[in-house]
C-alpha cells in the first residue's frame, strides 16, 4: 500500500510537471518561463478572446465546400472539375453601404485634404452618370440620388472596386481611432487632423502618428522601456482591416 501511494504521488508530480511544461498558469510551453512578467524580460501574452465586431457588421463563419461539378460527368466533357475550396471566416455588412455613409466619407476627405489635395476628394466621387440609359428618363437620379436626404438609406451606386477598397480602409481607421479614444488613449480632436497629420491604423502601429495622447499609453513590461507604450497589433485590441486589396 505504501508503494502504491508513492507511485500515485510520483504520477501526480509528473502530471504537474507536464502541465507546467505545456504552458499552463501563463507559462511558455516552449521554455517554461512565465508570460507577462517584467522580471523574465516582459514578453506579453494578452488575454485575447476575439476581435471586436465593427459597427454594422456581422461575422460569417468560414468553412469548406466543393466548387464545380458535383454529379457524374456522363459526357466526359471534363469541364468544371470539382475542387475543394476553403473560405476563412469574415465580416460583412448587415446592409449595403448607403449614400449617407458615402457622403460621410466624402465629407471627411474634403475636410482633411480639401485645401491641399482636392484630387483625393474628387477621386472618391461616385459616377452618378451610371443612371443615364437610352430610352429612359433617369436624369433626376443623376442630380439627386447621392445628395438628397430622401435617398440617405439607399445603396450607393457608381462606385468602382478601388473606391470601395479605399472606403473600407478609411472605415477601419475611423473605427480603430474611436476605440483608442473610447479607451482613454487618444484625445478626440478632429480640428488638429489635416493633410497627412491624421490617424491611420498603419501610422499608429508604426509609431508615426503624433496625435494628442490622453495618457502615456498602456503598461510596457519590457524592463528596458520607459514603462509605457502604444497599443500594438499583438495586443489584439484593434480591428483588423475590413478589406484588403488583392
Amino acid at each position: 500500500m505504501k508503494n502504491l501511494q508513492i507511485l500515485n504521488s510520483l504520477a501526480v508530480l509528473g502530471l504537474m510537471f507536464f502541465l507546467y511544461s505545456c504552458g499552463s498558469s501563463g507559462r511558455s510551453g516552449a521554455t517554461g518561463w512565465a508570460y507577462n512578467n517584467s522580471a523574465n524580460g516582459g514578453f506579453e501574452k494578452p488575454q485575447y478572446l476575439e476581435q471586436e465586431t465593427g459597427p454594422g457588421l456581422v461575422l460569417i463563419e468560414g468553412g469548406t465546400y466543393t466548387m464545380g461539378r458535383v454529379e457524374d460527368d456522363v459526357n466526359f466533357s471534363w469541364d468544371a472539375q470539382p475542387t475543394r475550396v476553403t473560405v476563412s471566416s469574415f465580416y460583412i455588412d448587415e446592409t449595403e453601404v448607403t449614400n449617407l455613409y458615402w457622403r460621410e466619407y466624402l465629407y471627411w476627405l474634403k475636410r482633411i485634404y480639401g485645401d491641399s489635395y482636392p484630387e483625393v476628394y474628387r477621386n472618391a466621387l461616385p459616377d452618378t452618370l451610371v443612371w443615364r440609359e437610352k430610352m429612359e428618363y433617369n436624369e433626376p437620379y443623376v442630380e439627386l440620388y447621392l445628395r438628397h436626404p430622401a435617398y440617405d438609406d439607399y445603396p450607393v451606386v457608381g462606385v468602382n472596386w478601388l473606391q470601395a477598397s479605399d472606403f473600407c480602409e478609411w472605415r477601419t481607421d475611423r473605427v480603430n481611432e474611436l476605440i483608442l479614444v473610447r479607451e482613454g488613449l487618444l484625445v478626440h480632436n478632429p480640428s488638429s487632423q489635416v493633410d497627412e497629420e491624421h490617424f491611420t491604423t498603419d501610422s499608429y502601429f508604426g509609431g508615426q502618428y503624433e496625435g494628442e495622447k490622453a495618457n502615456d499609453g498602456i503598461t510596457d513590461l519590457n524592463p528596458l522601456s520607459s514603462g509605457y507604450r502604444n497599443v500594438e497589433l499583438e495586443d489584439g485590441g484593434l480591428c483588423l482591416p475590413l478589406a484588403h486589396r488583392g
